[in-house]
């Protein structure tokens, strides 16, 4: 079995060499990439099975590179970054993001985190096997086993965390779920962030359906107890 890619983007070379060190200890093959601009390119280009994202870069920021690479692939991202404002990591999870940690950090940790969320897209790509694979509703298709979303007709890429995201939800239609719930299922107690996330996913994903709101063809909000995916 192939060595997993890790692709680093910091323009702090300390940083960077000592985030690829720990890599390296763990079994991975890692790059370093110091330019935001080459860093998009490498990330959009190199075949990684992850990346790592400063957030504030020379050429190209983080934020650019994350959406960048999110209109092509569902890979895990996790930034790293010196910001600590919940705007920041709001906007990243918005942009499709998986994780957001803030220096200083605990390279360890980092390791873990990453070792967490390739393990999670694997099973997410391959134990689908038992589950109901195919799930349609009013025009719109979420093949589980392809990890595929077609909406009439027309391919939508989802960002893994999203695809979850609906794909739970249409599993359950009619069934109305508070944000905690959300969270705790798809995130995991022991997740970065907040419940506020479940918001931002839920709307990043209606926009990607053309979903209305206020008149849902997909996903209501409930008002005081959450949201469901419509049943009829």
């Amino acid at each position: 079995m192939s060595m997993q890619k890790i692709l680093i983007v910091e323009d702090d070379i300390d940083i960077a060499e000592l985030e690829r060190d720990y890599f390296e200890a763990a079994g991975f093959a890692a790059t370093i990439e110091t330019d935001g601009r080459r860093g998009q390119e490498a990330a959009l280009t190199g075949g990684y099975d992850l990346v790592v994202l400063d957030l504030m870069l020379p050429g190209e920021d983080g934020f650019a590179i994350c959406r960048a690479l999110r209109q092509q692939s569902d890979i895990p991202i996790v930034f790293v970054s010196a910001r600590q404002t919940d705007v920041d990591k709001i906007r990243s999870f918005g942009l499709g993001a998986d994780d957001y940690l803030t220096k200083p950090f605990s390279p360890g940790e980092l390791v873990a985190r990453c070792q967490a969320h390739l393990r999670r897209y694997a099973q997410l790509k391959g134990h689908t096997r038992q589950a109901k694979q195919c799930l349609k509703a009013r025009g719109l298709e979420l093949r589980k086993a392809e990890h595929r979303v077609f909406l009439d007709g027309r391919e939508i890429v989802l960002p893994h965390r999203e695809f979850d995201l609906l794909a739970f939800l249409m599993e359950n239609a009619g069934c109305i779920f508070s944000r905690d719930t959300l969270f705790e299922r798809l995130w995991g107690l022991d997740a970065l962030g907040n419940t506020a996330t479940v918001a931002v996913h839920i709307n990043r994903i209606r926009e990607r359906l053309g979903d209305n709101s206020t008149q849902p063809r997909f996903i209501e909000t409930v008002r005081g107890a959450g949201y469901r995916f419509r049943k009829d």
